[in-house]
């Protein structure tokens, strides 16, 4: 559905995006994940032909942004991080004007906007002015929206952002349905478990190269261990802890708050921890996750 080899975007001296490769499959949902300034969006622009790339190869449904933008673009849904909705008129109303913008007759935009209504659970919302809903309507109400001309391919940047669990749990749903559709899916996430729970495959992004790509299980198996023990000390133990069990177990790693040791058996950690006479104030043993990947590949110092 995308490909993409060498992929560059600059904006002057500045390389927002570095030559990047990568291959989106038909039917799947394929997550970008990244810090800030890691280059996601730029390349979810150049997907969506909303910017040229300045040097490399990159095909959307087999076409040439450069050549067949307009093409590409009537394939294609968007649903854009922030709400672009008309805020005056109503639910119905909003799918009704944007479906005429691909040349729709007024009947089969109706009876999209009447189907992709049921699909949100907002039909009976219909005649409310979008002012009136909630955070987590207006977004399944963009989502809607994007799929008003029967796209093959959606492009959905942030979708859940700002919304509660329940909200969060809601969009999930509307979007496996689109997958089981045989829809595909582009994201770009901030939430660690949006992104295992909704991705069949994904990059990590960070300087504006790829610095790690595969399922989320793929990613942990090869970047993190089987499990994870954290431990947290009084003042001043964190890093006499990390230096007596360093080598002992596959990774160790100190925090502001607590030590993380990674190892193919929390409870054997743990025991170490308390054979070495260290009584934690608390500890917790999980599995490793796509957040310990995230952290590992990207760093943990804040990029603006």
């Amino acid at each position: 559905m995308v490909s993409a080899r060498g992929l560059t975007k600059r904006f002057g001296s500045s390389e927002a995006v570095a030559g990047i490769d990568f291959s989106i499959r038909r039917g799947e949902v394929f997550g970008f994940l990244g810090p800030n300034g890691a280059g996601k969006t730029s390349t979810m622009r150049m997907i969506a032909c909303m910017s040229p790339a300045s040097e490399g190869t990159l095909r959307v449904r087999g076409l040439d942004p450069s050549r067949d933008g307009p093409t590409i673009r009537a394939g294609l849904g968007v649903v854009p991080q922030q709400d672009t909705l008309d805020m005056e008129l109503t639910v119905l109303d909003n799918l009704l004007v944007y479906g005429r913008y691909f040349d729709l007759s007024r009947r089969v935009v109706r009876e999209r906007a009447e189907r992709l209504l049921d699909f949100a659970q907002l039909s009976e919302r219909a005649g409310s002015r979008v002012d009136d809903l909630s955070g987590g309507m207006r977004r399944r109400l963009t989502i809607a929206r994007a799929l008003i001309s029967s796209p093959e391919l959606v492009i959905l940047d942030e979708p859940t952002t700002g919304l509660d669990p329940q909200a969060r749990h809601l969009v999930w749903e509307r979007l496996y349905r689109l997958r089981q559709e045989g829809v595909t899916l582009i994201v770009t996430t901030h939430y660690m478990d949006e992104a295992e729970q909704l991705c069949d495959r994904l990059v990590v992004m960070d300087k504006g190269t790829i610095v790690g790509e595969g399922s989320p299980r793929e990613l942990v198996d090869k970047h993190v261990s089987r499990e994870v023990l954290e431990v947290r000390l009084g003042e001043g133990g964190h890093e006499r802890l990390a230096g007596d069990v360093r080598g002992r177990v596959e990774r160790v790693e100190v925090l502001a708050d607590r030590v993380c040791c990674y190892g193919d058996n929390g409870d054997e950690m743990l025991a170490l921890v308390h054979g070495l006479g260290y009584q934690p104030e608390n500890t917790l043993v999980r599995r490793g996750s796509l957040e310990d990947v995230f952290l590992r590949l990207t760093g943990r110092s804040l990029v603006e």
